[in-house]
C-alpha cells in the first residue's frame, strides 16, 4: 500500500509512518511531495493521503480539543494498544498546541527538528527516526506505572533486570533503579 504526505516531515509525519509500519502495513511505501500536490499525487498513485488538509486521515477537532494525524490514523484503524495511546499524548503534545501537554512532548519536538536538520532527505529522516518511536512507545508501555504512586515494574536491562519503583514526592516522579 502507498501512503503520501507533505515533504519535509517533522513530527506528525514521521511518528505516522512509523505508526503504520509497525501497526498497520509493514510493506508501506512512502512519498513525501510538495503540499499542494499531495492529493494530485494521491489520486495518480493510488496512495493514501496523511497529514494534510483535505485528507480523511489529518488533524481534527473533538470536543474543543485538536487531534494529529497519528490520532486519526489510530482512530481509523481501532488500534487500542494502550502504550501506543500513551505514545499519542507525547506525538499530540508535540505537534498540536494542547493544553498541558506530556513533559515528553518538548523533547520530541526538539530531537524531530534536529533530526530533520541532519537528515538528507524525509526517507533518511524516517530510517533515523523510527528507533526515537521504537524507544519511546516502549517506555510509553511503562509510563502510566511510573506516574501511579508505589508502582513496580521490572524492565529488561542487557541480560539484568532493572527494578524500576516509581515513587511521588511533593507530586513530582522519581525512579529509583536497582540490579
Amino acid at each position: 500500500m502507498k501512503w503520501i504526505t507533505r515533504e519535509r516531515a517533522k513530527v506528525d509525519r514521521i511518528a505516522c509512518p512509523w505508526l503504520i509500519k509497525r501497526f498497520i502495513d509493514p510493506d508501506a511505501e512512502f512519498l513525501f511531495v510538495p503540499k499542494d500536490k499531495v492529493l494530485e499525487i494521491a489520486k495518480n498513485e493510488n496512495a493514501i493521503p496523511f497529514d494534510v488538509e483535505g485528507a480523511e486521515l489529518t488533524h481534527f477537532f473533538e470536543n474543543g480539543k485538536e487531534f494529529v494525524s497519528f490520532d486519526a490514523i489510530i482512530k481509523k484503524y481501532n488500534i487500542k494498544d494502550p502504550a501506543l495511546l500513551e505514545l499519542a499524548k507525547i506525538v499530540r503534545g508535540a505537534d498540536a498546541k494542547i493544553e498541558n501537554p506530556p513533559p515528553e512532548s518538548i523533547g520530541l519536538e526538539a530531537a524531530a527538528n534536529g533530526f530533520r536538520i541532519i537528515a538528507r532527505d524525509d526517507y533518511e529522516n524516517m530510517r533515523i527516526q523510527f528507533p526515537l518511536y521504537d524507544a519511546l512507545y516502549e517506555y510509553s508501555d511503562i509510563l502510566p506505572a511510573l506516574k501511579c504512586e508505589g508502582s513496580a515494574y521490572r524492565l529488561p536491562y542487557g541480560n539484568h533486570f532493572t527494578h524500576i519503583l516509581a515513587v511521588s514526592q511533593r507530586g513530582s516522579n522519581t525512579l529509583q533503579t536497582s540490579f
